[in-house]
């Protein structure tokens, strides 16, 4: 079974995460297929639009912790780097997030690299970075204060709680809520727009503009956070043994039905300090 179905119609494509048995979590497979779906959309000039959803009851559960948690430790560092988002980073038009279920730290990450969200009635967004002593390093830290404010920001970090689907449309964390069964057509809906907005021959620069205008209209020091939140998570000069056992810890503690958690970063136990 394909982790990433890719469809392509007439002038955009549905990228759809497709482990709905882990709540498509991000396995080793599964990142490499949707990498792969991405470039194929951006190395088509006819794709403009891309939908992003997941399939079954969640949109993404985050980081597969079962899979980082039995790496080889030369490898564990390397499995956690954000090549997810920098392909859609890479991608020149609107990405449409359609939310259904569960939207879990990386999955909520890349919600977040989205231009667009719309939530189903029964989406839920939560950070669970805290929970096992981490940090985002896809831009999560910078990005979320600036849609609700850092008080909620906060909120949402410290406690893992997550947030429903009519709170993040009132928060101004979602563009759109609508009903489970409406969802696919409210996506259609915004790719119409998306493409009659973006003229019959788009370059490159115009996503690019609307985005660093819109970051810069909300914080002109957004692109310095990212840059500083990416470089925090750098994982190369951390031990592997202790990420290794951070998450096999964080894998114990859960059950068989557990909701998965992600992972970017780990604290070092010996120091307490976070290592570039």
């Amino acid at each position: 079974m394909n982790t990433v179905l890719l469809e392509k119609h007439a002038g955009y494509a549905i990228v759809t995460l497709n482990r709905p048995e882990a709540m498509n979590a991000l396995s080793r497979e599964l990142r490499q297929d949707f990498v792969a779906a991405f470039t194929a959309c951006t190395e088509d000039p006819d794709i403009r639009v891309v939908i992003l959803t997941g399939n079954g009851r969640a949109f993404c559960a985050g980081f597969d912790l079962k899979e980082l948690g039995a790496a080889e430790t030369s490898n564990t560092a390397e499995e956690a780097d954000n090549v997810v988002a920098r392909a859609m980073e890479a991608f020149e038009g609107p990405i449409i997030g359609a939310i259904n279920g569960h939207c879990i730290t990386g999955g909520f990450e890349m919600a977040l690299a989205c231009d667009i969200l719309i939530a189903s009635e029964n989406a839920r967004f939560a950070d669970t970075h805290a929970r096992v002593g981490m940090l985002p390093g896809w831009g999560l830290s910078q990005k979320l204060p600036r849609l609700i404010g850092l008080s909620r920001a906060r909120e949402i970090a410290f406690t893992g709680a997550p947030v429903f689907a009519q709170q993040a449309y009132e928060w101004g964390l979602v563009n759109h809520v609508v009903a489970v069964d409406e969802l696919p057509g409210e996506g259609l809906r915004c790719v119409a727009i998306g493409r009659v907005a973006l003229g019959p021959a788009p370059g490159p620069i115009v996503r690019a503009h609307v985005r660093l205008a819109g970051l810069h209209a909300v914080g002109p020091a957004v692109s310095l956070g990212v840059l500083l939140e990416v470089r925090a998570v750098n994982l190369r000069h951390v031990p592997d043994e202790h990420l290794v056992l951070g998450v096999r810890g964080v894998v114990r503690e859960a059950d068989g039905a557990a909701v998965q958690l992600d992972l970017h970063l780990v604290i070092d136990d010996r120091t307490g300090g976070l290592l570039r």
